[in-house]
């Protein structure tokens, strides 16, 4: 049983990529032996204190977390406020999401599940705002290297809903109802596709929140839908990715 009260070990390292070396964190739970573990995917604002806050309640969970900064490219000044709205959006547009953007994640999940302390066939992924356009991104391209996947609020292209047809994991899609980026229509669209192929997932919208519901950092937070998206969030990792260990 792990214990939840232990001190997270934070350190910060470096990835391979084809474009260079990606900086990251990694966050362990420093009882010994194999865990399960988790691919964090940053907010269109970067890689943040918040998301290290993120990280760290999960590894608290008993999981193995890595977030890697996925705007190595454009450092060092690759971090925003949550009141810098544009700044981070024309940061995040910047980003090649074909090729380039897939050889990074690609590379942060063979990390993470080259490591000793980590069950390779027991890694998730999950990522709020542009990281959870990117977790779903993940499931389609690279269900083959992960075990489930739980994007929060991601905008979604409209080939990766072509793409669903290729995830072969359990996904748990979270959204808000009141969100200005991602109408409901399009919600719709997302959830038609997955029942449409037969496709094993879970699809939760709490109806009073907004874009970035989850981040109490951020104007849009909703304490009742982030409580209740937290444990749903666990309670999914934990029975896709740490039962029969």
């Amino acid at each position: 049983m792990i214990d939840t009260n232990t001190k997270i070990e934070q350190i910060a390292v470096f990835i391979s990529t084809p474009n260079g070396q990606m900086p990251a964190f990694l966050f362990t739970h420093p009882e010994d032996g194999q865990k399960p573990a988790v691919l964090l995917l940053m907010e269109a604002f970067g890689l943040t204190p918040y998301i290290q806050d993120v990280a760290t309640r999960i590894a608290s969970e008993g999981y193995v977390v890595l977030t890697p900064d996925l705007y190595y490219r454009e450092l060092p000044n690759n971090k925003f406020a949550y009141h810098e709205v544009d700044q981070a959006m024309t940061m995040m547009w910047r980003l090649d999401f074909g090729k380039p953007i897939e050889e990074d994640i690609q590379a942060a999940l063979a990390d993470l599940k080259s490591r000793s302390d980590v069950y390779p066939d027991r890694v998730g992924v999950t990522g709020f705002c542009l990281g959870g356009g990117l977790t779903f991104l993940t499931a389609c391209k690279f269900s083959t290297e992960i075990a489930a996947a739980a994007p929060f609020y991601g905008m979604v292209a409209d080939e990766w809903i072509e793409a669903v047809k290729d995830v072969t994991v359990p996904v748990y899609l979270f959204f808000g109802g009141v969100d200005p980026f991602i109408g409901r229509d399009r919600i719709q669209q997302i959830e038609s596709r997955f029942q449409q192929l037969g496709k094993d997932y879970r699809l939760k919208l709490y109806p009073d929140a907004g874009h970035g519901f989850f981040c109490h950092e951020r104007s849009d937070y909703n304490h009742l839908a982030a409580a209740d998206a937290w444990h749903e969030l666990i309670r999914f990792f934990d029975k896709h990715l740490r039962e029969g260990t």
